[in-house]
């Protein structure tokens, strides 16, 4: 069995992402950590908790830190909806998170499972960071780091230069990315390229099961936003794909271990994963790049997780 941590900012894809996780048969989820970035930290807390219910777990989930570390916190609730999951109605209130701080849980139980434990991050990096700038040692605890985040080749997705987990918290994300934590970087250029789904996708998994309909109605503003904005071929599944290469790292085709750093200082650049892809820097390679995957081994773990 292997154990996972799902650091996350609760919204529609990330909610594909944990049903992803929670459906597969060797992972035990020890905790889920909530942070401020798509919506904040009480509607994410309440779209976690949903998630989890509905799929019949019952997995701790537990307040972090709702803002970045030295900037205020910019949403992206005109791409998920007000309330961050497509805005279709759910009943998103009223549900309790367990006690305690996400900060303080990642230290715990990274130490507890030192050796194996994979962390999945799909947000900022705040609650990551605020943990190895508490306990450096954890770097070297966790078994891998699978981040959702930044670009490996091409554009962004919030501004020309980034995508918006780090551009969030670029500060937070330097912190983690220069940790020495083992990690590797699920860029957006690979769920655009690897992990669009059009109208008809949706249609097709949303007849699997009543689990796959609600996966797919809660793109909804999603879709919207991608079709008008991203100039997509339908909408994009960033955190699914990235928690696909956690749970069966074959979904990877190509990948490369890069040195990156990330831009904190420049406000135009903000947030920008600068890969050394020729070594021009001759620094020492510090995280594993993804740079293709496996769109049909995504789909068929989608599918897997919904039926």
């Amino acid at each position: 069995m292997r154990h996972f941590i799902i650091d996350t900012d609760t919204a529609s894809d990330d909610a594909v992402a944990l049903v992803m996780a929670m459906k597969h048969p060797d992972v035990q989820i020890e905790a889920i950590t909530l942070v401020g970035g798509n919506v904040g930290i009480e509607q994410g807390l309440q779209n976690a908790l949903y998630t989890v219910e509905l799929c019949g777990e019952s997995i701790p989930v537990y307040r972090g830190l709702a803002q970045p570390m030295l900037r205020p916190l910019q949403m992206a609730q005109h791409v998920h909806g007000v309330d961050g999951m497509g805005d279709i109605g759910l009943p998103l209130s009223g549900r309790t998170p367990a006690e305690g701080h996400a900060v303080p849980v990642l230290i715990d139980t990274i130490n507890k499972f030192a050796g194996n434990i994979t962390l999945v991050t799909l947000a900022p990096l705040t609650n990551v960071a605020l943990a190895l700038l508490q306990d450096p040692s954890l770097a070297s605890k966790v078994t891998e780091c699978i981040v959702m985040g930044g670009i490996g080749q091409g554009y962004g997705n919030i501004t020309p230069a980034a995508e918006f987990n780090i551009w969030v918290d670029p500060e937070a994300a330097k912190i983690v990315f220069e940790s020495g934590i083992p990690i590797t970087m699920v860029g957006w250029d690979i769920s655009r390229t690897y992990a669009t789904l059009n109208q008809a996708d949706a249609a097709q998994l949303s007849q699997v099961s009543d689990l796959g309909k609600f996966c797919m109605d809660i793109q909804k503003t999603v879709m919207e936003f991608a079709l008008e904005r991203t100039k997509l071929d339908g909408f994009d599944l960033p955190d699914p794909i990235a928690m696909a290469v956690a749970l069966d790292r074959s979904v990877i085709t190509v990948s490369k271990k890069l040195y990156v750093d990330v831009e904190i200082h420049s406000e135009l650049c903000r947030g920008q994963t600068v890969v050394d892809h020729l070594s021009a820097t001759g620094k020492t390679a510090n995280v594993e790049v993804v740079l293709e995957a496996s769109r049909e081994r995504f789909m068929e773990m989608l599918y897997d997780a919904v039926k």
